[in-house]
């Protein structure tokens, strides 16, 4: 088994201050591991997005270790977690975060820009970034003449340019249609096939389990169980299956 590209070993988190302090995780140990896309699922306020922003490093634990790119971040000042951030890891957020007045290409060199590389090759890094997300023919467009379907392929395209270990997405496919979340998550799925790089999908959605690999539920800051991507769709289509036999069965007793 292939070391974590990144790991969190009892993470404990507590937000806000004094009577509105509250704990968000409670002591979450979660290994992303290369060549899988890990689902993690759980209603609101259950501490993903908290879990999700540790592991990137836009936040620190309060207690517990994050290890990055082989090393830990424990003690890591702003500067340095910074550093390890742009190295390491890529993001893609549910409201895709591109700027208007910047062209597709231009969005995406920006992960480039902020590393240093702003040379002529920084631009074909990338176009090609773009061409391995379907819009080589959108090179030069803006973020308005584009689909929001297009709009998340670019900054998933921003968030590979730089070729991260861990690639984390928080509820990438929240403002799109069926189709197109679809078509994201296939994308995303295809990315983590790369041995080198995890990809960690945070979404309440069930109907993106089909392209987990691995899912992983946690409910009030705590990891409550994992399981195969398999696993997990069987038992959600058996949810639904008993759900629309109850449906029918009680339709057929209120017509008689």
């Amino acid at each position: 088994m292939t070391d974590p590209v990144v790991e969190a070993v009892e993470v404990v988190k507590w937000l806000g201050r004094g009577a509105a302090q509250v704990q968000a995780l409670k002591g979450v140990s979660l290994a992303l591991r290369g060549g899988e896309l890990t689902l993690l699922m759980g209603p609101s306020g259950s501490g993903k997005t908290t879990l999700l922003s540790i592991l990137g490093c836009m936040l620190t634990p309060t207690h517990g270790a994050v290890r990055l790119g082989g090393r830990s971040t424990e003690g890591a000042g702003a500067e340095e977690l910074a550093r390890i951030r742009r190295e390491h890891v890529g993001f893609v957020f549910q409201s895709y975060h591109l700027f208007p007045t910047l062209t597709a290409t231009d969005n995406v060199r920006l992960a480039l820009d902020v590393r240093g590389e702003n040379s002529v090759r920084a631009v074909a890094k990338a176009k090609d970034a773009l061409a391995m997300v379907g819009l080589a023919h959108k090179t030069n467009a803006f973020p308005l003449e584009l689909s929001g379907g297009e709009q998340q392929r670019v900054a998933i395209a921003r968030a590979i340019v730089g070729h991260p270990s861990a690639v984390l997405a928080d509820e990438p496919t929240a403002s799109l249609d069926g189709e197109n979340g679809n078509a994201i998550m296939k994308l995303l799925a295809e990315i983590a096939k790369d041995s080198s790089r995890g990809v960690l999908v945070v979404a309440h959605d069930t109907r993106i389990l089909p392209f987990a690999d691995r899912v992983v539920h946690i409910e009030d800051g705590r990891i409550i169980r994992e399981e195969r991507g398999e696993a997990a769709l069987a038992k959600n289509e058996g949810q639904c299956a008993r759900h629309d036999h109850a449906e029918n069965h009680e339709r057929v007793e209120n017509k008689a």
